[in-house]
């Protein structure tokens, strides 16, 4: 892969991980247009595609532990409370916050062990992608309507569980892991600055779950040109990860998730033109 077609991709990547827009269909965008131009940018073949995806995930995996790391000190101290200490340090936030994370985490991993092989060689479609990212973006402007009734510590593990329900249909290109859990957290009435912070430590789980996988395949694959472009995408991807994350979080202080939603809509009707024009 040249150069510019990994910058190309890893910044991409970066900047659509963690917002509510669907990476994988602005990776389609980027491989369909940049072929085009003449950019290698579908890889050498289809498991070095889906490994470079991969790696380009772990990348932002950097860039949301630093984001989130006052949340992450704080599981790991409710849970070192928790299992060292009686039943009243069983009751902080941390370790509440901990189980809500496992618990969200599971669906994903269950559903991703059962459907592996029909997500990666039956879905990967622009057709599919712009039919997902269309439909889900029209959920999240539903969602986004609904009235704020909570915050992160009020969760409760009913409404974590429904979160890690929704996250299990990101599976399917084009939902958008993010979206789909601040989707179903607006639905379950958090505040918008706090669903996409569960979001955000939700995607920790399930991006290392999807980093080891890629690893495994780096190491079987033997490929030296590969591993060096994965090293260059990921450091790319995480810059480009930072700075998404901060820009996102400081606007849902104070504003809604319609511009994403239009975005996604926008999106979602030039993909399905390319699929069926």
């Amino acid at each position: 892969m040249s150069l510019a077609a990994l910058v190309l991709l890893a910044l991409v990547q970066g900047i659509t991980e963690f917002l509510p827009i669907s990476s994988s269909g602005h990776l389609i965008l980027v491989r369909e247009f940049g072929a085009g131009a003449g950019l290698d940018t579908n890889g050498a073949n289809a498991n070095a595609e889906l490994v470079m995806d991969v790696a380009l995930h772990v990348g932002t995996l950097a860039a949301v532990i630093l984001y989130s790391w006052r949340e992450l000190a704080q599981i790991v101290r409710g849970l070192i409370g928790g299992l060292t200490g009686g039943p009243a340090a069983r009751q902080g936030e941390g370790w509440h916050l901990a189980w809500q994370v496992a618990l969200a985490t599971i669906p994903v991993f269950i559903v991703g062990f059962l459907t592996k092989d029909f997500i990666t060689e039956s879905s990967r479609t622009v057709a599919v992608i712009g039919w997902t990212t269309l439909i889900f973006g029209l959920a999240l402007w539903l969602a986004d309507k609904a009235a704020t009734r909570l915050t992160l510590p009020r969760l409760g593990y009913s409404r974590a569980l429904v979160i890690g329900l929704g996250q299990a249909l990101a599976l399917v290109p084009g939902v958008s892991r993010s979206g789909i859990c601040m989707t179903m957290g607006r639905a379950v009435g958090l505040d918008r600055f706090d669903a996409a912070r569960f979001a955000l430590l939700l995607s920790i789980p399930t991006i290392l779950g999807a980093g080891t996988l890629a690893g495994i395949d780096l190491y079987q694959a033997g490929d030296v040109q590969l591993e060096h472009d994965a090293l260059i995408g990921g450091l790319l991807a995480f810059g480009s990860a930072w700075l998404a994350i901060l820009l996102m979080m400081r606007w849902l202080k104070h504003a809604t998730f319609l511009p994403f939603v239009i975005y996604r809509l926008a999106l979602g009707a030039v993909l399905l033109f390319m699929a069926y024009a």
